[in-house]
């Protein structure tokens, strides 16, 4: 299917590894202009390093990025934790960079899309894709920081993409499950030298999710593509879950 985004200009944030380096390489192969920035990655004329979590920094990096087509907010990644564990400046750090840094980035991208001209092709001035996290939709106690931090960014989600029509704005987002990133990897690898002597087993620890695997990185990128493209004019306001049907089990 011929998703129609060669040359759209694409910010992704989290884009130096797993969903963020996904979405780059996909959006990339199909066409578009990509930007990505990351705490952790080379500066260079189509990348660059900051920290959304500081004050300011969001608003830097939309002038630096200059008029979009697409925004990808994807990054960050909050710790676990029950209520008791997760203390007030873990909870407050976590949450500035991917609450306030989905928040803020999106603020100051929507406004410079509000006032960019239509294409006369097409009634939307852009898109925003928020790759959120499933826990907002299935909580977990054990992942409360996670969890409330997932469902505020899906209500935000939502009720800014009911609106954003009038200004031809879509707002999306994504909630993946389980995906084999370097971090999901790397839990599974302590946890089966806990559960079972050896680290190397870890892939072992797989079995009861969904299809005995996690999701790939590369799938969750698919449909942050469909989604940003004119195959999904009409959406908006909405959140599509990949975890394999994880959330509505019993």
């Amino acid at each position: 299917m011929e998703l129609n985004l060669k040359g759209k200009r694409v910010l992704v944030t989290g884009a130096s590894k797993g969903i963020g380096r996904a979405c780059v390489e996909l959006l990339s192969h199909e066409g578009c202009t990509v930007l990505g920035a990351s705490r952790n990655i080379a500066p260079g004329p189509a990348s660059k390093a900051t920290d959304i979590s500081q004050r300011g920094a969001a608003e830097e990096l939309a002038a630096w990025a200059g008029d979009l087509d697409i925004l990808v907010n994807n990054a960050g990644a909050i710790p676990g934790g029950d209520l008791l564990k997760v203390d007030e400046d873990t909870w407050r750090k976590a949450w500035d960079l991917k609450v306030f840094g989905y928040i803020n980035l999106t603020r100051a991208v929507y406004a410079r899309m509000k006032n960019k001209a239509r294409a006369p092709s097409s009634p939307v001035r852009g898109v925003i894709v928020n790759v959120i996290g499933a826990a907002g939709e299935k909580m977990n106690a054990a992942y409360i920081a996670g969890s409330t931090a997932n469902a505020g960014l899906m209500a935000f989600t939502r009720a800014l993409g009911g609106a954003s029509h009038a200004d031809g704005i879509r707002v999306l987002g994504i909630n993946p499950g389980p995906v084999a990133t370097d971090r999901l990897i790397s839990l599974h690898k302590q946890m089966a030298q806990t559960k079972l002597g050896d680290a190397s087993r870890y892939e072992e620890l797989f079995k009861d999710m969904s299809f005995g695997r996690p999701a790939t990185s590369e799938e969750i990128a698919n449909a942050v593509a469909f989604f940003a493209s004119d195959r999904s004019a009409y959406t908006s306001g909405t959140i599509l879950t990949i975890d394999g049907g994880q959330s509505n089990r019993t």
